[in-house]
C-alpha cells in the first residue's frame, strides 16, 4: 500500500508539473506576441521622416504683364527718314529708342501692323495703299513685338499676293500674326501663345479693306467682322482651352475721340460669347478703354477689359490726335489654387510721335512724354525746345482726359 500511495503521488506531481510547464510556454508565447504587436502600433503611429510624408504640391500663381502698342503706319515720309543710303536699305530701330524700355521686357507684346510688305520689286508706295520695307518687320521684332494683327482695311492694298507676301516677312522676322491667311486652313488654325503657363488664344477681325474686294479664289484670306464667322472661331478657339481669350478688332470711325454704338454692341458681343480681352483699332485716335463686368449663363460674373481704340503708335499723319498714344501694360494671373485666370490691373505710359524739324533723316521718334517733360523742365534735355515741350504738356491733358486713371480689377 506504501508504494502504491508513493506512486499515485508522483504521477499527480507529474501531472502538475507539465501542466504548469505548459502554462509558462503558453504565457511566454503570449507575452511575445503581445510585444511585436505593441512594437508594430509603435512603428506605425510614430512620426513619419519628412522625406516619407506624401503632401500635395503647392501650386503657385503665374503671372504675366502684356505690352500692346497701336496702329503701326508706315508713310512715305516715314520710309525716307528711315533710309540708309551708304547700304541701301532701311532702319526704323532709332525711332523706338525712347520707348523700347516699355515694351521689350513684356512677357508678350502686341501691336497691330497697318500696312503691307509686298516686296521692293513692287514698290514701296504711300496711302491710299501702302506698301513699306520689309526691314519695318525686323525691327519691331528687336523692339520686342511678338504679335501683330494684319486684318485691316489696307490689307489688300496690293492685292492677294501682297497679303501673304506680308505673312512671309512676318515669319521670316518671328513674328506670329492672326487675321489674314495664305489658306482655308490657316484661317481656322487658332493661334495659341503659352506665355508662362499661361496659354492665351488670338484672333482679329475687320470691317472692311478700303472697297477692294476680297478675292473670290481666295475668301479665306482675310477675317471680315462677321458673327457666325466670329462664333465659329470662338468655339475653335475654346477647343484648345485657353486661359484668355484676345481679340484684336478693326472697327468704329475715324478721328472720333469717342467709341460709337456698334462698337459697344460688337464689345458686349464677344464678352458674352467667351472673349476676355478687346483691342481696338482704325480710328487713329485713342478712345477710351473700360472695365466690364459680364454674368455669365451659370450666374458667375466675369471682369473683362476693352480699349476703343489705341490711336496710332508710329504714322505720318498730322490730323488733331493722331500722334498721341499709349503703352497698354495689362497684368494677369492665373491661380494656382482655382487655375482660374484674370486680369489684375491695366496701366497705360503716354507717347507721341515726334518729328524733328532739323535734318533730313531720323527726324522721327516716339516719345516717352512724361519722361520729355520731367527732362526737358529739370534741364537734362533740351532737344525737343519750348514748343515741343509745350505740345507735349497738352497731348498729355488729352491722353489723361480720354483714357482716364489706371484700371484696377
Amino acid at each position: 500500500m506504501g508504494k502504491r500511495k508513493l506512486k499515485i503521488v508522483n504521477k499527480t506531481r507529474f501531472i502538475i508539473a507539465i501542466i504548469i510547464l505548459l502554462v509558462i510556454i503558453f504565457v511566454s508565447i503570449y507575452a511575445l506576441l503581445t510585444k511585436i504587436s505593441g512594437d508594430d502600433v509603435v512603428e506605425t503611429s510614430a512620426p513619419l521622416a519628412e522625406s516619407d510624408i506624401s503632401e500635395t504640391p503647392i501650386i503657385e500663381d503665374k503671372h504675366i504683364s502684356m505690352s500692346v502698342i497701336g496702329d503701326i503706319m508706315c508713310h512715305n515720309s516715314q520710309y525716307t527718314d528711315a533710309y540708309v543710303a551708304s547700304s541701301d536699305t532701311y532702319d526704323f530701330s532709332y525711332v523706338f529708342e525712347d520707348i523700347k524700355q516699355y515694351i521689350e521686357p513684356a512677357d508678350i507684346a502686341i501691336g497691330n501692323i497697318e500696312t503691307t510688305f509686298a516686296g521692293k520689286e513692287r514698290g514701296y508706295s504711300n496711302y491710299p495703299t501702302f506698301n513699306s520695307p520689309e526691314q519695318l518687320a525686323t525691327n519691331l521684332k528687336d523692339l520686342g513685338i511678338d504679335v501683330l494683327c494684319t486684318a485691316n482695311n489696307h490689307s489688300l492694298d496690293k492685292g492677294y499676293s501682297g497679303l501673304t507676301s506680308t505673312l512671309k516677312f512676318l515669319d521670316d522676322a518671328g513674328i506670329s500674326h492672326m487675321g489674314t491667311y495664305d489658306s482655308a486652313e490657316s484661317q481656322n488654325e487658332i493661334l495659341i501663345k503659352d506665355v508662362n503657363g499661361i496659354k492665351i488664344a488670338f484672333l482679329a477681325y475687320t470691317y472692311g479693306t478700303n472697297g477692294i474686294p476680297v478675292p473670290k479664289n481666295n475668301p479665306y484670306c482675310i477675317n471680315l467682322i462677321d458673327k457666325d464667322l466670329i462664333l465659329k472661331h470662338l468655339e475653335l478657339a475654346k477647343e484648345r482651352e485657353p486661359d484668355l481669350i484676345c481679340v484684336n478688332m478693326h472697327w468704329g470711325l475715324e478721328y472720333k475721340t469717342k467709341q460709337n454704338s456698334e462698337q459697344e454692341e460688337l464689345a458686349d458681343f464677344l464678352f458674352t460669347n467667351g472673349v476676355d480681352i478687346i483691342l481696338g483699332s482704325h480710328p487713329h485716335v485713342l478712345q477710351p478703354m473700360e472695365k466690364k463686368t459680364i454674368t455669365l449663363e451659370d450666374g458667375s460674373t466675369k471682369d473683362c477689359f476693352v480699349i476703343y481704340s489705341l490711336g496710332n503708335f508710329i504714322s505720318g499723319q498730322n490730323q488733331d490726335n493722331t500722334r498721341n498714344s499709349v503703352i497698354l501694360n495689362i497684368e494677369c494671373t492665373k491661380s494656382g489654387e482655382t487655375n482660374k485666370t484674370t486680369i489684375d490691373s491695366v496701366s497705360y505710359v503716354p507717347i507721341y510721335m515726334y518729328k524733328s524739324s532739323s535734318g533730313k533723316t531720323k527726324r522721327y521718334k516716339v516719345l516717352d512724354i512724361e519722361k520729355s517733360i520731367e527732362n526737358y523742365e529739370n534741364g537734362t534735355d533740351k532737344s525737343i525746345g519750348q514748343k515741343t515741350y509745350s505740345t507735349l504738356k497738352t497731348e498729355l491733358n488729352k491722353i489723361k482726359t480720354t483714357m482716364g486713371e489706371n484700371i484696377i480689377f
